[in-house]
């Protein structure tokens, strides 16, 4: 009987799990223009997590005026998946390309996309904006976006939080109160100070 077990036992293999070798992260899938909800329907239907964020925009339609979801990535499709599974990406149709490094399909930050999820359930003021380099980092510090990062910035004199995707070079600006907001700063006399606060010369 020992025999028999021992040599059982020396037969089994381990097999990996798949999901800790190639883990499902966010990818970018670049479309034909005006072909992202098209795509997110393909994706849909082929059980792929599938995200479009869009925005709401007025257009004049002969006598009347009509409100439109408008991407506010466009030519973007975001896809979480396996990269071993990208050929089902690749497939769907409207689809250019999974934007790549090296060859292999890029991941996006989890945080990002939750960022940017996170403003369009709280049905805050969204609107596209250029990735900025500079400008200040914040956080919410209160608030339904409590925790939400981004840097700050003018745009038509409103304060906006600028929310980015750094792999598409692209970014969400979010109308915010100035007040809700604190900096995100390493040096230790400028950890949690609010912007704002009694004493700050800085201007936002």
């Amino acid at each position: 009987m020992s025999c028999c077990t021992a040599n059982l036992s020396s037969s089994l293999t381990l097999v990996p799990d798949s999901s800790l070798i190639d883990p499902p992260r966010w990818y970018a899938v670049y479309t034909y223009p005006r072909h992202e909800k098209s795509v997110l329907g393909h994706f849909e239907s082929k059980s792929l997590e599938a995200f479009l964020p869009t925005f709401v925009t007025e257009s004049r339609w002969k006598d009347r005026r009509v409100r439109l979801q408008t991407p506010v990535f466009p030519g973007y499709v975001f896809t979480r998946i396996h990269a071993s599974h990208r050929n089902k990406v690749l497939s769907s149709p409207g689809v250019i390309r999974i934007l790549c490094f090296n060859g292999m399909p890029a991941p996006i930050d989890d945080a990002e996309i939750e960022s940017v999820k996170r403003c369009l359930e709280q049905g805050t003021v969204l609107g596209p904006c250029p990735l900025l380099e500079v400008g200040e980092r914040v956080r919410v510090k209160s608030g339904v976006l409590e925790g939400l990062e981004g840097h700050i910035s003018r745009c038509k004199n409103d304060r906006r939080l600028i929310v980015p995707i750094t792999l598409i070079h692209q970014s969400v600006a979010i109308e915010i109160d100035v007040q809700l907001l604190e900096l995100v700063n390493t040096e230790a006399d400028g950890l949690g100070r609010s912007l704002g606060r009694s004493g700050s010369d800085r201007r936002v």
